[in-house]
């Protein structure tokens, strides 16, 4: 265990001065996303107004700012820009230094994210999440935080990173063929935020739908997490919730081991 800290450590290290040294980026993204919940936001209102009634599809307007918000602290915890990073360094040929080095490739990718989701989980997603209780408590009258939902919703948002980053790392091993994937990532980017519930509320969506959504492991990237931390699901629920995301993970990981085998073999590198 200490050698794979020792091995490691330097990774997660650049991770966290990546975003040091890039904050105006790391500032961007944040802002970037807060005013898109507010637009967001704006819009659900005018739902909410437009539908005459105190609920939407069994959401309060309260439940729909807890949603969106919570979706974009989900999606700041799992952002992974693995398949950006093997991408350049394909394209630069720095990939054969990685590929030389005396570690796991996937988890010196791993390491590096590691540092910058430490960074924003601290910074970003737990004052987000306290404003949001400050919200409920100033607009419901009474303290609506549970520290069980809370744990619950952390060890859900683990798993949904372990899901988008094989996710990603996948995606990322497809630049090993066609060299650049920046289209392509932008094509990826609007599926997975739309089959996520990232967009719109999984349980919006007609039954048989909703039904297929939820097994497939995008909605284990942000939706579950953020009904998991709002009490939409019961004990029962939230266990199998857990549970698909835990399969999801290990099945990912044997699909991206798999496409590894055949990425590697065809390797060449345009800088080098």
């Amino acid at each position: 265990m200490n050698k794979i800290r020792k091995q490691y450590m330097p990774f997660v290290r650049a991770g966290v001065q990546n975003l040091i040294v890039y904050r105006m980026n790391f500032l961007g993204f944040i802002i970037g996303g807060l005013i898109y919940c507010f637009v967001m936001y704006y819009l659900w209102k005018s739902v909410f107004m437009a539908s005459g009634g105190e609920t939407f599809m069994n959401f309060t307007m309260s439940d729909m700012v807890l949603y969106l918000f919570l979706s974009n602290v989900a999606g700041e915890v799992t952002f992974s820009t693995v398949s950006n990073d093997i991408a350049e360094e394909i394209k630069d040929g720095s990939i054969a230094m990685r590929l030389i080095k005396p570690v796991n490739m996937d988890l010196s990718y791993l390491a590096t994210e590691l540092g910058g989701t430490a960074m924003r989980t601290v910074t970003f997603a737990f004052p987000v999440i306290i404003g949001l209780e400050i919200y409920r408590y100033i607009t419901l009258g009474t303290v609506m935080f549970n520290p069980i939902n809370l744990l619950l919703f952390l060890l859900s948002v683990v798993l949904a990173y372990l899901v988008a980053f094989r996710v990603n790392l996948c995606f990322g091993f497809m630049a090993f063929y066609v060299k650049n994937l920046w289209g392509m990532g932008i094509l990826k980017n609007s599926i997975v935020n739309f089959l996520s519930g990232s967009l719109i509320p999984l349980a919006f969506m007609p039954d048989g739908l909703r039904t297929v959504l939820e097994y497939m492991p995008f909605s284990s990237m942000s939706y579950t997490p953020v009904m998991i931390y709002m009490g939409k699901y019961d004990t029962s629920e939230i266990i199998f919730r857990l549970g698909i995301q835990a399969v999801w993970a290990i099945i990912i990981y044997g699909i991206s081991k798999l496409i590894w085998l055949g990425a590697i073999k065809k390797l060449s590198v345009q800088g080098g």
